[in-house]
């Protein structure tokens, strides 16, 4: 994981407290598990301690029931590992699973309200889908076509550490919407994470719209695209997607694997400086979503 020293103490990165939410006990998320995915237990664990009701569901359960295992779910969340091995690209088997037997399912939950996050894989997945950017679609109409994928870091391999975001404040995305403009310190791990569009024209225009809510910062609070505080190369620091309702989300780094302060590399550092939080910033990101179901952000 990153050094210590490159990742000093600093206030919260969210406006409300963290914790347990208020009336989110009705707040169902079904968490996607199975075919060689690996963070179910820490997001359906994250989303517990935001108060809401989580079940882990397995993929393959999901596609089986259809459109009725969504019956009653407030946010489908798709989680990081390693769907089908990443043969071929990361997400896109998983992706063609979901596009084939759930793609009218899909688009009705989002157009009906719901909400969804996809981190890591989940994020290149649910790219791969067409769930994110999704510009130009029409509510009531089929999923939109892939406008984007998440591919090769710039520096070939793997990297594990931890990195630093700066959330965009007036960005319409729901999971970031509570944020107090303070960096969000979290792990990221991938070796494809590079956001890139098929038309240029359609960056500029999801950038324009806020619909990259979340960029990589230097050491100095400044977005880059320089290694290794942007560990794949992303072009203007992006780390994050939203659509433009601000209820699909995909993000690269792993707010699920900072819920508790002793998560963090200086965690120590961070204490005897007189940081007492009970709860790890990254838990913002669920809870943000889970507000947004209970209508706080509309």
């Amino acid at each position: 994981m990153g050094a210590a020293q490159e990742i000093p103490a600093a206030r919260s990165a969210w406006a409300f407290e963290l914790g347990p939410v208020p009336g989110a006990a009705e707040v169902r998320v079904c968490v996607l598990t199975g075919y060689g995915l690996n963070c179910e237990a820490e997001t359906a664990a994250g989303f517990r301690m935001a108060g809401a009701t989580a079940e882990i569901v397995h993929t393959g359960a999901l596609l089986e029931a259809g459109a009725s295992a969504l019956d009653g779910v407030h946010i489908l969340a798709f989680v990081g590992g390693f769907s089908f091995g990443d043969h071929i690209a990361s997400g896109r088997v998983l992706a063609n699973r979901m596009r084939f037997r759930m793609a009218d399912a899909l688009a009705r939950f989002v157009d009906d309200g719901g909400h969804v996050i996809g981190v890591c894989n989940g994020f290149q997945t649910i790219a791969k889908l067409g769930l994110l950017p999704s510009l130009g679609r029409t509510p009531g109409g089929p999923l939109a076509p892939q406008q984007v994928s998440i591919v090769d870091n710039d520096r070939l391999g793997y990297r594990d550490a931890w990195v630093r975001l700066r959330v965009a404040t007036d960005s319409p995305c729901a999971f970031t919407r509570g944020a107090s403009g303070a960096p969000l310190d979290v792990p990221a791990r991938h070796g494809e994470g590079k956001i890139v569009f098929g038309d240029p024209a359609a960056r500029e225009h999801a950038i324009r719209s806020g619909l990259v809510p979340l960029q990589y910062v230097d050491a100095a609070g400044a977005v880059t695209e320089d290694w290794p505080a942007n560990p794949n190369g992303s072009l203007g620091g992006a780390a994050a997607l939203c659509d433009a309702t601000g209820r699909v989300f995909g993000v690269m780094p792993h707010p699920e694997a900072f819920l508790y302060p002793q998560n963090h590399p200086d965690s120590t550092g961070r204490r005897a400086a007189g940081d007492d939080r009970r709860w790890g910033d990254g838990l913002g990101i669920l809870a943000s979503g889970v507000r947004s179901v209970l209508g706080e952000w509309t």
